[in-house]
């Protein structure tokens, strides 16, 4: 068992969130409708035990007759049906406030789900008192959306994906199965915004900045950068700056967490040329423009790598300081001290020590070291050492807490559930020194759940 420890320190109190807002139309995706296996029989309990529910202690005569627990009844049910206990749980919320209830009413427990019980309804009513129980409730909230799933197409009566409708005063146009079964199943744009709201609550993802997501049902991949999602618009940007390994599958939802912003649109070192005819080179975010013809020959960049390019796109990268005679190494370089055996990155006329062989494999595989003596060394200044870039999973040498790099900082992930909730994986773990780890600052702790908006907006 890995173990992740938890470090308490006053700085790590603040977390940042990001809040997302409601899209009415895309409420959950399809896959997580139904995916009966995202919590076993063990975590559903442990789940209302740390919500403070009496569910988590109440049992109850199910539908087959035989007698089991509230958590027992929901596992079964969703496994029973192939939907998500998750969805259950949020949905035993929404309806009754089940999950957070200390002690729940009997009307409560009867009308867990809401199931059969319509805004102008009765709740003596006959002809819905066989629905009435607290498992009969979860049997047909659950055993609906199977039926949904599996009919709604060939039905005229049902909320369908693609019609808009208007939903109290707002105008909704389901995009999927899912949200259109949410909508028939609770004909209100209120009702179906707290169920989100739970959702994002309680199993909302929100990753890191520098962590590199790809769509499930798509080919689009992403970076999330200061709180924004920005895609790659080519697969070669991609591995320009990213291993494939570092990828982290999550369905539309989870994407739409997050605001868009300006798109990748070319690998590292690329070379565009403007409109004006300036050729730039391409370094992260950045641009460098070539302060002539001449030093683009000398400094050696073969002319036929150019690519003609818009201010539209060129405007997208911040401008630095232009690429001259004067600029040493302007895409870096690797010199070994022949003396000391040390290794430097020399970029833009500064060298950076490496701390670890370990670099060489991760970020210059693909440059060979130039020995040199102490001397040449000595030209230029010294800059900070090399770091890990962010996106990186590292753990040191005296403590087992996994952190994961963000904005330069190490950020620490207090929990296996954690590390695994969020798709990381264990083969990329890093272990560094704890000198190289003290590199990064201590970041905020990273959690599953984030914060959502407190209003409704359409």
């Amino acid at each position: 068992m890995r173990i992740l420890a938890i470090f308490v320190l006053s700085q790590l109190l603040f977390v940042n969130f990001v809040f997302a807002k409601f899209n009415p139309n895309y409420i959950i995706s399809d896959q997580e409708l139904t995916d009966y296996s995202s919590m076993s029989l063990s975590q559903v309990q442990k789940f209302l035990e740390d919500k403070g529910s009496s569910l988590a202690y109440y049992a109850t005569i199910d539908t087959d007759g035989l007698g089991r627990t509230a958590s027992e009844i929901i596992w079964r049910v969703a496994q029973s049906y192939k939907i998500s206990p998750k969805v259950l749980l949020v949905t035993l919320q929404k309806e009754q406030s089940l999950v957070t209830t200390a002690l729940p009413t009997q009307k409560q427990l009867d009308w867990a789900t809401g199931y059969g019980v319509c805004d102008s309804c009765s709740l003596s009513d006959p002809t819905i008192q066989k629905y009435k129980g607290f498992a009969t409730q979860i049997d047909y909230a659950a055993g609906w959306k199977r039926w949904f799933l599996e009919n709604a197409l060939t039905l005229s009566w049902v909320k369908l994906p693609g019609v808009t409708y208007l939903i109290d005063t707002y105008q909704v146009t389901p995009n999927n199965l899912a949200t259109a079964a949410f909508y028939t199943y609770t004909p209100h744009y209120n009702g179906n915004y707290n169920f989100w709201k739970l959702w994002q609550d309680w199993f909302g993802k929100f990753f890191p900045d520098g962590t590199v997501l790809k769509e499930a049902d798509g080919t689009s991949i992403w970076l999330l950068q200061r709180g924004l999602k920005r895609q790659f618009s080519s697969y070669s940007a991609f591995i320009s700056r990213y291993s494939p390994d570092k990828l982290i599958t999550v369905s539309k939802s989870e994407l739409e967490n997050y605001e868009t912003g300006t798109p990748i649109k070319f690998p590292d070192y690329s070379l565009l040329r403007s409109p004006a005819g300036t050729v730039y080179l391409l370094v992260g975010d950045t641009r460098r423009g070539f302060s002539s013809n001449e030093v683009f020959r000398t400094i050696g960049f073969n002319p036929d790598e150019v690519m003609d390019a818009t201010w539209e796109d060129l405007n997208l990268y911040v401008e630095n300081d232009p690429i001259t005679m004067q600029s040493v190494y302007p895409t870096g370089a690797l010199l070994q001290d022949k003396v000391s055996g040390g290794v430097y990155f020399v970029e833009n006329g500064i060298k950076k020590p490496l701390w670890a062989k370990q670099f060489l494999t991760l970020y210059f595989a693909n440059k060979k070291i130039t020995v040199v003596s102490p001397d040449e060394l000595k030209k230029y200044p010294t800059g900070e050492p090399v770091r890990f870039k962010d996106g990186e999973l590292v753990v040191g040498q005296t403590s087992p807490t996994v952190y994961f790099i963000s904005n330069g900082e190490r950020r620490p992930i207090p929990s296996e559930q954690v590390f695994n909730g969020l798709g990381f994986k264990w083969t990329n773990i890093i272990k560094t020194t704890d000198k190289i780890l003290s590199l990064h600052p201590i970041g905020s702790i990273i959690y599953l759940g984030g914060a959502v908006e407190t209003t409704v907006n359409n």
